[in-house]
């Protein structure tokens, strides 16, 4: 067992960075994070548990009393959207960090494989020079992995995007090369059993190898999907990374370096990780695409490759696709209290129905009947009362917090799987309603299925959470 340790993370708003500050926590550690704009962590259910430092490694603010103290370090940034010159505003964020971190007794980088021949790309030459900046400084452990597979990481939502939306696809043949993809599960352990160990250099770590066509046929299997994937021999890096651009939701400034990354085989010498880290046995690609489904399938992910970009969480409306899962989220400010629209969105279906478009759900529940779903029939048990796992119309209960959110996950035959999720706080003054309803589509057929019903269910939902928030408001005002 690690003595614990007071430990200072950078990166905590990407993808690793948010999965690990609760991993640490869970060890005991104390933790600290530096991160440019707090508000960016300020609905992590760790916030009040680490010590929160504004900073900036580019520009040399905070770091020396951020790592005053420190034990450990987590070097778990980069770059990469920073444009042209991201390779020299990663230089000087190491060398800044080299410069301050000199009395830390072990500094842990996460980077990318290197290829073992022929042209290595920009990106993961850059991250590799900042792997050298570190351990020529100070005493580091540097990981050096391939590509990331878990739910929300931009390796596997690149992927699954790919696999789900083309039935037929006409591929570089550098899908051909090997290359060894690791869970993101894996990746975490390896860097905290990192603290068990003294500063090692590089270690390659990876699971089982496979082409990048094998991975997207595996993707296909699991989910139930035909796939035809044909090779072609000239498809540039950048035409295939705006194609990916186009069918995807992962911008160009990622999926650039994820697809100039995989034109050469990425082969990890996991001998130095067998060696140093035992009781760690990485799993293989098709359990990892499993479990990411499966996390996908429970409705959200903890970190995911967008919380680098940022958004406006106080978007009145806002379409999200990430993840495979496309939401549409709407936000309301209500002159009532939490209790009261709790009251209302737990009491929907059934007999006093869904307060806005009524014909349209009832004509839904009725072709739901025909194609052999349930539809409206089964009503709900108790008009006034919830509870977890029971049915309402063709909805089932999923989760309830009494007072402040209900989740219900749809049992209508669709091509995928649907949430509708309320949630209401209180921000001091007003009450913030916020309505989610998500959608995972299954293959083109369940895409196809909600853009053709995007236009209706943009009214049928806007105006539901209209009257949700209206019936709340009405209630109020008559006490």
């Amino acid at each position: 067992m690690t003595a614990k340790m007071k430990i200072l993370l950078t990166g905590a708003t990407g993808y690793i960075g948010g999965r690990l500050v609760p991993k640490l926590l869970e060890q005991g550690h104390e933790v600290r994070v530096l991160v440019r704009d707090p508000n960016r962590i300020a609905g992590r259910p760790w916030t009040s548990r680490v010590q929160i430092f504004t900073g900036d490694l580019v520009q040399n603010k905070g770091l020396v009393p951020a790592l005053d103290g420190v034990d450990a370090a987590y070097y778990l940034v980069h770059s990469m959207l920073s444009g042209p010159d991201f390779q020299n505003l990663d230089h000087k964020a190491a060398e800044n960090f080299a410069a301050a971190a000199k009395h830390v007794k072990h500094v842990i980088y996460l980077g990318g494989l290197v290829p073992k021949a022929g042209a290595i790309s920009e990106h993961l030459k850059s991250r590799a020079e900042v792997g050298d900046i570190l351990r020529k400084a100070l005493p580091t452990t540097e990981f050096r992995a391939g590509p990331i597979i878990g739910s929300g990481s931009a390796s596997f939502e690149m992927l699954r995007y790919l696999t789900e939306r083309l039935p037929i696809m006409i591929a570089p043949r550098w899908i051909k090369n090997e290359i060894q993809p690791l869970a993101v599960r894996d990746v975490l352990g390896y860097l905290v059993a990192a603290l068990n160990v003294a500063p090692s250099g590089v270690i390659d770590v990876g699971a089982d190898r496979l082409t990048f066509k094998k991975m997207m046929q595996v993707f296909a299997e699991v989910r139930g999907l035909r796939r035809t994937i044909l090779p072609v021999p000239v498809f540039a890096p950048g035409l295939a990374s705006r194609w990916v651009g186009l069918v995807t939701p992962i911008p160009n400034s990622i999926a650039v370096p994820i697809i100039e990354g995989i034109i050469q085989p990425l082969i990890a010498d996991t001998a130095q990780a067998e060696r140093l880290f035992p009781d760690i046995k990485p799993i293989p690609y098709r359990k990892a695409v499993e479990l990411s489904l499966a996390r996908l399938q429970s409705g959200g992910t903890e970190t995911r490759w967008s919380n680098a970009l940022g958004q406006d969480s106080n978007a009145s409306y806002l379409v999200k696709n990430e993840e495979g899962m496309i939401r549409e989220v709407r936000r309301l400010k209500v002159n009532a209290s939490p209790e009261s629209l709790f009251k209302v969105f737990s009491q929907l279906g059934g007999e006093k129905g869904w307060l806005a478009w009524r014909w349209a759900w009832e004509a839904r529940g009725l072709f739901d009947r025909l194609i052999g779903g349930p539809g409206l029939r089964r009503g709900r048990r108790d008009a006034n009362q919830t509870l977890v796992g029971e049915a309402i119309d063709f909805w089932r209960v999923e989760e309830i917090k009494p007072g402040e959110s209900l989740r219900l996950r749809a049992e209508m035959k669709v091509p995928g799987k649907a949430w509708i999720e309320w949630n209401a706080h209180s921000d001091g003054e007003q009450t913030v309603f916020i309505q989610t309803a998500s959608f995972a589509p299954k293959g083109l057929a369940g895409l196809s299925y909600w853009y053709l019903l995007y236009p209706i269910h943009f009214f049928i939902f806007n105006d539901l959470a209209a009257a949700i928030a209206k019936q709340a408001e009405q209630e109020t005002s008559h006490k």
